[in-house]
């Protein structure tokens, strides 16, 4: 068996492999950006401008008509369901089949004080799903200014 070197001390490998197979959270699959299918759930950038804040989904190979963007009250959810059909063409055999589509959900909570809900806008592009959100007047940053003293 070799032994490993951890903080200065000589370890065992087994107890780590123990360590590292009970201490993964395999339930909480929102947290994760993997899926029981080995696909992945998109990823989301988020930026703040000074008067907005704008939410990219990567999503190649999907079209516009494959999301759903929903606003419930403060909650933001932008959600996907693409089922494939599976059509077997006479003479044609696959060995192996790994395209594979699926549903995510991603749920993001605005605040009202801060964000326009109104005014929300969304697009599809060059597999990127864009949302610009825009800031109320009161919460857009405003330009330094210099204070006179007196």
């Amino acid at each position: 068996m070799t032994l490993v070197k951890r903080n200065g001390t000589l370890v065992s490998p087994l107890p780590m492999l123990f360590d590292d197979f009970f201490n993964r959270d395999y339930f909480n699959w929102g947290t994760s950006n993997f899926s029981d299918t080995n696909t992945t759930i998109p990823a989301v950038n988020i930026k703040e401008t000074a008067e907005n804040y704008e939410v990219e989904v990567a999503a190649p190979g999907m079209t516009k008509k494959d999301f759903k963007v929903e606003l419930d009250g403060n909650t933001l959810t932008i959600s996907s369901e693409k089922t494939h059909q599976q059509e077997d063409k006479e003479g044609e055999r696959y060995a192996r089949r790994e395209f594979s589509y699926q549903s995510f959900q991603r749920t993001f909570t605005l605040q009202k004080e801060v964000v326009d809900i109104d005014k929300i806008e969304a697009k599809y592009e060059n597999g990127l799903l864009l949302l610009l959100i825009p800031k109320k007047e009161e919460a857009k940053q405003k330009p330094p200014r210099l204070i006179q003293i007196s």
